[in-house]
């Protein structure tokens, strides 16, 4: 079976939740995944949003996480609220910031917000505050697996 992720507040192709967005309380939608390869030891995680106007933007890095753990806890993470998780790494999503950012396309088309998890086989020493680029290329030759999760929101 292959290695999956979800979330109890939104299916795969669904709308994200407004609490989710800059519209609301922009705090981490809780994630769970399952069917990890045997050899993961760590994971990481990107969610971006490829149909922003100026390009992907990268509305969270967070990487450094153990592959013993199975979820992400809602509200783990929030740039709004200044909520950090305590034992994982965070990088910089595109405003600059470390943490979590959610949704707030421009009016008018939806956007698909891509919540991408990584099994690696390795336990890197990253420090936090990498930006998604640097990230990618430090955990290439040791992803084992990924899946995604596609989210969708629109204002």
């Amino acid at each position: 079976m292959s290695m999956t992720i979800t979330s109890v507040a939104f299916g795969d192709g669904e709308t994200i939740p407004a609490k989710y967005t800059g519209d609301g309380e922009d705090i981490s939608p809780p994630l769970s995944w399952a069917n990890l390869p045997s050899k993961s030891v760590s994971l990481a995680l990107v969610c971006d949003d490829p149909d922003a106007p100026a390009g992907t933007w990268d509305h969270w890095v967070l990487y450094n996480i153990p592959a013993t753990t199975d979820q992400a806890d809602e509200g783990i993470s929030s740039t709004k609220t200044g909520r950090k998780p305590t034992m994982w790494s965070e990088g910089l999503n595109s405003w600059g910031n470390i943490g979590y950012q959610g949704p707030k396309p421009p009016p008018g088309t939806a956007h698909h917000y891509v919540f991408t998890l990584y099994a690696l086989d390795t336990a890197l020493d990253l420090k936090p505050g990498l930006a998604k680029e640097s990230l990618l290329n430090s955990i290439k030759p040791h992803t084992l697996a990924s899946a995604r999760l596609i989210g969708i929101y629109q204002r």
